[in-house]
């Protein structure tokens, strides 16, 4: 089958008394706010080229169908498919969620509370269990279904959740009533999903989207009220600044946050008086963020303030919480990042980065006494729990490495011992002992030391011959977890290397390494990926033209700007909903991130310097009459982040210019967004058609089925979990 080949309709902009012409700019549908609503409306010519677009994507992997249904098996394998989270105390009940074996989507419920034998919550397993709200039921005969938020008020009467049925992000809300399960409000309409209850649980907190799906409104609505009486509590009208709700783990305040990449501002609520107007904690100042829990009379604040790059916490009295009131409870410590906080009512606990690994720090309110919850494995994710209790000794946390399945802990923060929740199972079978992990450094053109995490099996030959998987990301300062995923084995089983770059944009060596790859430093962040797959070269650890770069999102513009950089290395690329148009984006104000992205890439509309800047490496202005790796790129059709003509342009002008015969396939998800497919099954197609791509360009396919080369464990490890293609 011929590819197709997208009509050129010359589309000129000039910015800076620069001139470009755009010949794919028609495939922007003009009316993409009602396409997030309605994505029937999408223009008859550009669905024509869309559905063109995957017709001849699944044509040209129409040999790989038996793999990837394969893949999809394998995946499914590794899954336990009536899994259940730890359930989490709150009074006298236990939330959780759980799945029944063949379910796309998980059930929340509720049991009695009792106490294990260590004295921690417990709860009686399926006796007393409740079904709370079932995500199949409502998902039936939808193309699209996700459950955002479940929020059940403080006195477990009722229970609130949002869906998206688009993709979009868009949101309706409905509360019903536990004990009857009817619905008794179906209120609000074009939310972003969060949910936040006052304490006297008839009292409901939203945020509302504007007309360019920017989170902007906090409404305050009473149960039972219609949604045209509900109270506007708060608008943003900066168009750079997102809005989002909270509460505080004291459940005394509410909290409004307001916020771009790199500044934040905080008003509260009074949680026992919701009809309280919000009172300003500290006004927003440039380039200072700030993050609020609450204790005893006093707002605790993680904040940069004061030169604090890699943040410090402080506290201020709740009656006065001004800036110049702000004492510093943990100094700022250069080369300790702090990454957020979790307050009892004896006890913070605090994460931290140090050295690129993360540790927990537990702090003694009464005293200050400190101590530390670290692990050794070289490379390993670590994180804290949500939790509904404030009067408690226990931290929940989870911990896991590439080879060691996720394990969930509850911490005694006085006894500093801890118990063993779960332990993720892998039916199909998991050895850690088969495969190694490495953290590597390799040296970027101007001397600084990137990390990167490898993952391979011990009986691979680290010889050059390995194909290898180079994933990153390297925006906002989102660092790459070094956690346990099941579905990478299908390819590691198979020999592949999966390495990530821990590059700059990134926050994994400190907030230093995400302002050098920012704004006019954006080009370190290509460079440190370049220099990552050298380095692997160098190593041994794969060969040019053997690896595989990948990425998403922002980490979809890596991909693009590697590939115009340094094709000769990469044998293939997949670029999962690609942010590639990145100076048309910048420069359209109407789209929903742009005016709050502007402090991440530059405002090319007022700044000609950053106009320059993002045009030297914007993959679609840079596309070249050249030969370019194989490349998968996908796409959503309701996506609000990444809309779905960045990767159809790309694509369209890589088909035209490029001087290769390789493979240029783009798949666009016609019922989804930026995430992707909902259920947990139908998420696995999506990455199995990424690796049958893969095997299928390093001449793999006929491994499907079966372990790596030499394998002791040739035709045992098939199957997945849900998770990202990561």
């Amino acid at each position: 089958m011929r590819p197709p080949k997208a009509a050129e309709r010359p589309h000129t902009v000039t910015f800076h008394g620069h001139e470009r012409t755009d010949p794919y700019a028609w495939l922007r549908d003009e009316n993409w706010q009602q396409l997030m609503q309605k994505p029937e409306v999408l223009k008859r010519d550009i669905r024509k080229y869309l559905e063109a677009e995957n017709a001849h994507t699944a044509a040209a992997m129409k040999d790989a169908e038996p793999a990837i249904q394969s893949l999809v098996e394998e995946m499914k394998g590794r899954i336990k498919r009536d899994d259940s989270t730890v359930p989490a105390p709150d009074g006298p009940c236990a939330y959780y969620q759980r799945y029944e074996r063949d379910s796309q989507h998980p059930i929340f419920c509720r049991n009695r509370r009792i106490t294990d034998e260590h004295g921690g919550p417990a709860f009686s397993w399926r006796q007393s269990e409740q079904v709370l709200l079932d995500v199949n039921r409502l998902a039936e005969g939808k193309p699209f279904f996700r459950v955002s938020a479940v929020e059940h008020s403080p006195d477990h009467r009722l229970l609130a959740y949002s869906s998206d049925d688009k993709g979009s992000e868009t949101h309706d809300i409905i509360v019903r009533d536990i004990a009857t399960g009817e619905i008794v409000d179906n209120f609000v309409k074009g939310t972003d999903g969060s949910i936040e209850w006052a304490n006297d649980s008839r009292t409901l907190f939203y945020c509302v989207l504007d007309e360019n799906h920017r989170p902007s409104l906090i409404y305050r609505h009473s149960i039972g009220q219609k949604q045209a009486k509900d109270v506007l509590v708060y608008e943003e009208k900066d168009p750079g600044f997102f809005v989002a709700m909270g509460k505080t783990e004291s459940r005394r305040f509410l909290v409004i946050n307001t916020h771009d990449h790199v500044t934040s501002e905080f008003h509260v609520i009074d949680a026992d008086d919701p009809h309280r107007p919000p009172r300003l904690l500290a006004s927003r100042t440039p380039g200072v963020e700030y993050h609020v829990t609450h204790h005893d009379g006093r707002f605790y604040i993680q904040t940069n303030a004061d030169g604090a790059e890699d943040f410090k916490i402080a506290t201020a009295p709740v009656d006065a919480p001004a800036r110049d009131n702000w004492q510093d409870l943990v100094p700022h410590e250069p080369g300790r990042l702090l990454l957020g906080m979790r307050m009892t009512a004896r006890f913070l606990a605090r994460m931290e980065r140090v050295d690129g690994l993360p540790r927990i720090v537990i702090r003694r309110l009464e005293d200050g006494v400190e101590h530390t919850i670290a692990f050794q494995e070289e490379a390993y994710d670590l994180g804290i729990l949500p939790g509904y209790e404030y009067a408690t000794t226990t931290l929940r946390f989870a911990y896991s490495s590439p080879t060691t399945p996720r394990e969930v802990y509850d911490y005694d923060m006085e006894a500093r011992s801890r118990v063993l929740k779960k332990r993720q199972e892998v039916p199909s079978g998991h050895d850690p002992a088969l495969y190694a992990c490495r953290r590597l450094m390799a040296p970027s053109t101007d001397g600084e030391m990137v990390p990167i995490t490898v993952l391979h099996r011990r009986d691979t030959s680290i010889d050059g011959t390995a194909p290898c998987v180079l994933y990153g990301y390297g925006a906002y300062g989102a660092s790459m977890p070094s956690a346990f995923a099941p579905n990478r084995f299908s390819l590691v089983d198979r020999g592949f290397v999966y390495a990530t770059a821990h590059i700059r944009g990134g926050t994994e060596r400190g907030y230093r390494w995400y302002r050098e790859g920012r704004l006019q430093k954006k080009a370190n962040t290509f460079r440190d990926y370049v220099a990552a797959a050298e380095h692997l070269i160098a190593q041994r650890y794969t060969s040019q033209g053997r690896i595989a770069a990948h990425g998403g999102s922002a980490g979809g513009l890596l991909v693009g700007a590697a590939v115009n950089m340094r094709p000769d290395l990469f044998g293939a690329a997949v670029a999962e909903v690609p942010f590639v148009d990145v100076l048309n984006t910048m420069t359209d104000g109407t789209l929903p991130l742009t005016p709050p992205e502007w402090p991440e890439w530059g405002n090319p509309i007022t700044d000609a310097d950053a106009y320059r800047t993002i045009l030297g490496y914007s993959p679609y202005d840079n596309v070249a009459a050249k030969a370019y790796p194989n490349l998968l790129v996908t796409a959503g059709l309701a996506d609000p982040r990444v809309t779905y003509w960045e990767p159809a342009k790309w694509v369209a002008k890589l088909r035209a210019k490029k001087t290769d015969s390789n493979l240029l396939l783009l798949k666009t998800n016609m019922a989804a967004g930026h995430a992707g497919a909902a259920g947990r099954f139908s998420k696995l197609e999506e990455i199995a058609l990424i690796y049958a791509f893969l095997l299928k360009v390093f001449d793999r396919l006929g491994l499907v089925g079966g372990g790596c080369p030499g394998s002791a464990n040739a035709g045992v490890r098939r199957r997945g979990r849900r998770n990202d293609a990561s």
